[in-house]
């Protein structure tokens, strides 16, 4: 199966929706697969009502009876999802889940208020850390700054016997 992060849709119950959501983010935590499960959403925008003159905000599901899934998809990840009680199938052709465009993504997020959801790392500083993508890639580092805003980080790699300061996204990081 696939081993990049990637969106899936989950086709639920209709009205399941928060539920499946809360489950399967109860499963994550407890089964320790923040590294393969990373975001749950329930598209949802703003639907203004007017009664008896009174404008009224409530929040209304955009796809009724599907949830969003941020993922690697693996054996272990599908079964998971799959196997969460409310869920009746990934969208898509056969056992392979179809993953989300990212235009798809950026304007379903972009309807919810959402722009893109800042991944989550759990790196303190002069905390040891594998670089995981660019030019670095495979190469240690230590962490010496971190911006959880701008989901990015500065490291120290160790290059020619000379620690040079680099700035990375969370993405391209895993801990050691």
């Amino acid at each position: 199966m696939e081993s990049e992060k990637h969106w899936y849709v989950i086709h639920t119950y209709s009205g399941y929706e928060n539920k499946v959501m809360a489950n399967l983010e109860r499963k994550v935590h407890s089964m320790a697969m923040e590294n393969e499960i990373f975001n749950i959403v329930v598209p949802m925008e703003d639907e203004v009502e007017i009664k008896d003159g009174q404008k009224k905000i409530s929040k209304k599901k955009v796809f009724p009876g599907y949830v969003l899934v941020e993922m690697i998809v693996t054996d272990r990840s599908w079964y998971v999802v799959r196997n969460t009680p409310g869920v009746t199938g990934f969208v898509g052709s056969g056992t392979k889940p179809i993953p989300l465009s990212t235009a798809e993504v950026k304007h379903i997020l972009k309807s919810m208020g959402m722009e893109d959801v800042k991944p989550k790392l759990d790196i303190e500083l002069n905390q040891l850390v594998r670089i995981t993508a660019g030019a670095f890639e495979n190469w240690s580092a230590t962490v010496i700054e971190v911006h959880p805003e701008q989901a990015k980080l500065k490291v120290l790699v160790d290059m020619f016997g000379r620690e040079t300061p680099v700035e990375l996204d969370y993405t391209q990081v895993e801990k050691i």
